[in-house]
């Protein structure tokens, strides 16, 4: 295995669930690429919901995975780009100097937030596209890789009306790109501060949440497609055709989603969608695809440090990020 010389790294880690008082940045070892994987420097990851739900421990469900008492992994971070600094004996398709992009969320491996991560090369990781920075590539697969399996759930198609509620969040951004790439109509609802940055992405209509309620919107949609989770399928009901479908990216008022989306399935003609999205290799190499055609780009709110990580937590969870939120490291 090819190695690099360096020993130690740093890395924002957590010992306990909590806020993000709980992170410290502290030099830890380099993790060695099996003899499958590929060992990648880090040069810009994100923070995301995903981050937070598992700082927190919350849902409590994800402690039967991640730890019941303490988070087993304790480095954070489930999305990254960088650069191939290792590759194991049979680690295939990379060499060494590659630029990539990666997401690991896998067994809830994550380790994005250090400045090195190793992962299967055969797992979620792609070619970054010449055209592009770290920074600019950094937060492109893990809003895109969710919206990707809600919109392939839906069944959408060149023609398709689709609504999405939140288009300023890393997955109703890149649900907005991805979809007007397919063909479809699509109205989008955000802030009053971002409805120019959603035209511009390629919304045929914006709607202000400020200011006027989208569920009285006057239109009807082949997909409602509630990106932060802010509504419920009761509500948006009546924006649905016969047949149309609701998925939103939160489990909804007392865990009703997954219920609701068993229930629909058999009764009713208006479905909810509860996908569980899986990791492949080729939506990462589909979306950097995109990337390199130019029909997506993800959204970039803000960067900050490594060493200030714990400000960048806590302005996600404030619920008011647009796009992605940057590490640079």
């Amino acid at each position: 295995m090819t190695s690099t010389s360096e020993t130690t790294m740093k890395a924002a880690c957590y010992q306990s669930y909590g806020g993000p008082e709980q992170l410290s940045i502290r030099q830890i070892a380099i993790p060695s690429a099996a003899r499958h994987e590929i060992l990648i420097r880090i040069h810009a990851s994100t923070v995301n919901r995903t981050d937070c739900g598992f700082l927190r421990g919350k849902p409590y469900i994800v402690r039967f995975f991640s730890g019941l008492r303490k988070p087993r992994a304790t480095v954070l971070g489930c999305e990254f780009a960088g650069e191939v600094v290792a590759l194991g004996d049979d680690a295939t398709g990379f060499a060494i100097g590659d630029r990539v992009v990666g997401f690991k969320d896998d067994d809830f491996g994550f380790g994005g937030h250090a400045e090195y991560t190793a992962m299967p090369a055969d797992a979620m990781v792609a070619r970054i596209p010449d055209h592009l920075s770290y920074l600019e590539s950094a937060g492109a697969l893990e809003g895109a890789h969710y919206a990707l399996h809600y919109i392939r759930a839906a069944g959408i198609h060149a023609g398709s009306s689709v609504l999405i509620n939140g288009a300023t969040g890393a997955i109703g951004s890149a649900a907005l790109q991805i979809i007007k790439h397919i063909g479809c109509r699509v109205v989008a609802v955000c802030a009053t501060t971002h409805l120019d940055t959603i035209k511009n992405l390629g919304a045929d209509r914006v709607i202000d949440y400020t200011s006027e309620d989208f569920t009285e919107c006057g239109e009807t949609f082949d997909f409602v497609f509630d990106a932060v989770g802010k509504s419920d399928f009761f509500k948006c009901r009546k924006l649905m055709i016969e047949e149309g479908c609701y998925a939103s990216t939160e489990l909804g008022p007392y865990w009703q989603n997954p219920f609701l989306g068993l229930w629909s399935k058999w009764f009713g003609q208006r479905k909810v969608l509860f996908p569980i999205p899986v990791n492949r290799k080729a939506d990462a190499e589909y979306l950097c695809d995109l990337l390199q055609k130019k029909h997506y780009l993800p959204m970039v709110d803000s960067t900050y440090e490594l060493d200030d990580i714990a400000a960048a937590y806590r302005y996600v969870e404030t619920g008011m990020k647009a796009g992605t939120v940057v590490i640079t490291l």
